[in-house]
């Protein structure tokens, strides 16, 4: 690290990285000198935690808490994928495949029963609840329906 010229754990750290692979470098690199939990059992608490946070900044109705806020669960999300060996940039990657599929097959079956996608304006609710029951209806119709 000196021959470097690294004063800091987190030098070498590329800050151009995707963001959820930079926090898990952020967090590997602390862990590398001692500061983690033993395991993703420490680590799993700081989700609903985290999550809580959230809701309470959103009640108190300031948007940049409410990022600060939103930034801090997503790093706590990070941490629970590191502990349990999955990397989250893919894990990320495979669930919104994973959506994208499902919406177009709710986009085909809402083309096949003459629904139209942007009627939501009118009665959201309704318009929700229709949606909805197409988005289960995909669920079962596809193989990744967890």
């Amino acid at each position: 690290r000196t021959e470097k010229g690294r004063t800091s754990v987190f030098d070498g750290v590329p800050g151009s990285l995707p963001a959820l692979s930079f926090a898990a470098k952020l967090q590997s690199k602390a862990a590398g000198v001692g500061f983690d939990w033993p395991d993703v059992d420490g680590a799993l608490p700081k989700v609903p935690e985290e999550l809580a946070e959230v809701e309470q900044a959103r009640r108190e109705g300031d948007p940049e808490h409410v990022r600060e806020e939103v930034g801090d669960l997503l790093f706590a999300v990070v941490n629970v994928a590191r502990h349990l060996k999955v990397d989250p940039e893919s894990a990320l990657r495979a669930a919104s495949q994973k959506f994208r599929r499902r919406f177009e097959t709710v986009e085909r079956l809402a083309g096949e029963r003459g629904i139209d996608l942007h009627a939501g304006t009118t009665d959201p609710a309704a318009h929700l609840a229709t949606l909805d029951a197409l988005w289960d209806e995909a669920k079962h119709l596809t193989a990744d329906n967890s």
